[in-house]
């Protein structure tokens, strides 16, 4: 087979099998969970349900993790003021994992009117795998702290997970890659070798090998003959005149 024909053929097979690889990656999932929590207040017992959404983007060897709360869960009886109520939480790890990732956010932004649901910020933290597998990450408890006061609110009744992520350990526990869900963002890495090749290159990069070695030899091997070629011409023309004599 010609190097034009084998390179198209190699070209193909490795299309191929990139299609394959994300063909049969695996696929995290993420779901908007109803949590019902339920609030230790200043004053008293209180209860509501927030569709809570966790979020998981890969940095490094681990992921950045965003908890987010589409409703509130508690109220004040006095109005808060820009920056008087700090939230922060925690989410519970299952399956593969164990343990608890703490997420925390920045204080209100604008100031909350009295007994009026208290509209949770964004929090985030940071989850480095340490076993390998599908690992659940389900809303954990809440906690509040307004006025010299906290509030914690902690989940009822078994809530789902809100996120499934497929892990690889930090350090290398077992092979496959990681990936985000669908409003998360998928990461993967892994590692390929080579293996028949001898020495290294300048820079630390390896020899080259195959069809473009081979048009360099045959460059190299075109300029020798041409250099050849012309050293045989001028011996020629200069010796001509030295037979004539």
């Amino acid at each position: 087979m010609s190097y034009p024909k084998r390179t198209a053929a190699f070209a193909s097979a490795a299309a191929l099998a990139g299609a394959a690889v994300v063909l049969t990656a695996p696929v995290a999932h993420a779901d908007v969970v109803d949590v019902n929590y339920k609030c230790e207040t200043p004053i008293g017992v209180k209860s509501a349900v927030s569709p809570i959404d966790i979020k998981g983007v890969r940095s490094g060897a681990g992921y950045k993790v965003t908890m987010s709360w589409q409703k509130g869960v508690s109220s004040s009886p006095v109005e808060l003021g820009k920056g008087a109520m700090s939230p922060s939480a925690t989410i519970k790890l299952g399956a593969a994992d164990s343990g608890t990732i703490p997420v925390s956010g920045p204080p209100n932004a604008a100031a909350i009117p009295a007994n009026t649901p208290i509209k949770i910020s964004d929090l985030s933290g940071t989850y480095t795998p340490g076993k390998s597998g599908k690992v659940t990450l389900t809303a954990g408890t809440l906690t509040i702290k307004a006025l010299g006061t906290t509030t914690t609110c902690t989940p009822t009744g078994n809530p789902g997970p809100s996120l499934t992520l497929d892990v690889t350990a930090a350090g290398g526990g077992s092979t496959g890659g990681s990936s985000g869900a669908t409003g998360a963002t998928s990461g993967s890495s892994g590692t390929s070798g080579s293996t028949g090749s001898t020495g290294s290159a300048p820079g630390g990069t390896l020899p080259q090998t195959g069809p473009d070695d081979s048009a360099i030899a045959l460059g190299t091997l075109g300029g020798t003959v041409l250099l050849t070629g012309a050293a045989g011409a001028l011996w020629l023309t200069r010796r001509g005149p030295a037979v004539r004599r």
